[in-house]
């Protein structure tokens, strides 16, 4: 009963907070956090803890659905016409945020700046890579968002997860080498991750085929939205029991059942149609999980993080586009909408706890730090990013 009391609070208080910051022009995405830390514990804790913690199922699910939503934009002819230029800006503006972090972390840790171990030092660059797509998303389908960045940035956040779990494994095995002196090995640092992307996208591959061939035996758009929502659920299932990213396998299923099914507008459409309440709530629950008493503990190494990984994405998505000749829009703006970061991050920071149990809390702590951050200002900085790239129309006057 707790459980729906707070489900019903989160979905009222999305939708005053959504109606009131349109008075100030400002992305649904950050009304909904704003939302959701004003109930939550750190503020006037009308939703706890323990209760907060208790809806990690719904903000599961509903990133299920963002990352079926972002496959489901990758159509073959879309990919054909955008061709590699998404795979050489994700590695440079991925590999640039882990690369400038790295730099400015170690070289403050070897000058012996107190609090900066190098163990950690290692492993926050790597963590630098990740980007959330859901807020990414929220922002171009509140504004129907169309254009050259915004084609380039679907495929670039979506790809970000497969090289953020490359880079920390690869990171956090020289951490755990140099914290406890044993040796690195190519199965932690290559294989077992490699392994992970690769099972991530063949089960996404598999799933999504049986979407689009089980559909065709079911003709009402209500049971094909069921199946949908079952294949999507058993995605979920599957990828915890293996061990998988959830977010890779499903962006795949969405993919792969946008191309091989004749149905798959009508699937697209039924789905888009619950989704936006999922969508309320995950953003809502997140912000009331953002804990506002980690600020304060995460000194100068999470303020060099928050702004060194900013500067990364920029700088790497800048030099990316430019190198793939990019629409020159993309090359100017495409690093300003990478600036959220949350889910993956949040997952990774976590498992440092038992991979470097040393510094794990305060790896935590920067993290949260960085989310509450990236994700009150990501949203509105990239609103104003794809305005000012004139994919986002300005809104007219009312007429008297």
């Amino acid at each position: 009963m707790l459980t729906l009391l707070a489900l019903a609070i989160a979905i009222f208080t999305g939708l005053a907070c959504s109606r009131l910051i349109k008075l100030i022009h400002m992305p649904n995405v950050t009304a909904f956090l704003i939302g959701g830390l004003l109930i939550g514990p750190s503020v006037l804790g009308i939703i706890p803890q323990e209760t907060a913690d208790g809806l990690s199922l719904i903000t599961e699910v509903a990133l299920g659905f963002i990352a079926y939503s972002i496959g489901s934009e990758f159509k073959l002819g879309y990919l054909k016409r955008i061709g590699s230029k998404p795979l050489v800006i994700t590695a440079c503006e991925g590999f640039g945020a882990v690369i400038v972090v790295d730099v400015v972390l170690i070289t403050l840790s070897l000058l012996g700046v107190p609090g900066f171990h190098l163990p950690m030092c290692i492993a926050l660059g790597a963590i630098a890579a990740a980007t959330a797509p859901a807020a990414t998303l929220m922002v171009i389908r509140q504004y129907k968002a169309k254009g050259p960045v915004c084609e380039m940035l679907l495929p670039v956040v979506a790809m970000d997860d497969a090289l953020g779990l490359m880079a920390y494994a690869v990171s956090v095995s020289v951490a755990q080498a140099i914290a406890s002196g044993a040796a690195m090995t190519v199965t932690s640092m290559v294989l077992l991750p490699l392994a992970e992307i690769v099972g991530s996208l063949a089960l996404g591959i598999a799933l999504g085929a049986a979407l689009s061939f089980c559909a065709k035996f079911f003709k009402s758009r209500g049971n094909k939205l069921a199946l949908t929502i079952g294949v999507v659920f058993l995605a979920l299932a599957l990828c915890d029991l293996w061990e998988l990213s959830n977010l890779l396998c499903i962006m795949m299923v969405g993919a792969v059942m946008t191309n091989l099914c004749k149905f798959s507008d009508v699937i697209i459409e039924q789905t888009d149609r619950i989704t936006p309440p999922l969508f309320l709530l995950f953003f809502v629950i997140s912000g009331a999980e953002l804990n506002l008493s980690v600020l304060p503990t995460v000194g100068l190494v999470g303020v060099c993080y928050v702004v060194f990984r900013v500067i990364g994405k920029w700088c790497g998505a800048a030099i990316g586009s430019r190198a793939v000749h990019a629409h020159p829009n993309v090359q100017k703006y495409l690093g300003f909408t990478l600036i959220p970061q949350a889910g993956v991050a949040i997952g990774l920071a976590t498992m440092t706890l038992t991979k470097l149990p040393m510094y794990g809390r305060q790896i935590q702590a920067v993290i949260l730090a960085g989310t509450l951050i990236y994700e009150l200002i990501g949203p509105v900085i990239t609103k104003l990013s794809l305005t000012k790239a004139g994919e986002i129309a300005e809104a007219k006057p009312a007429t008297k």
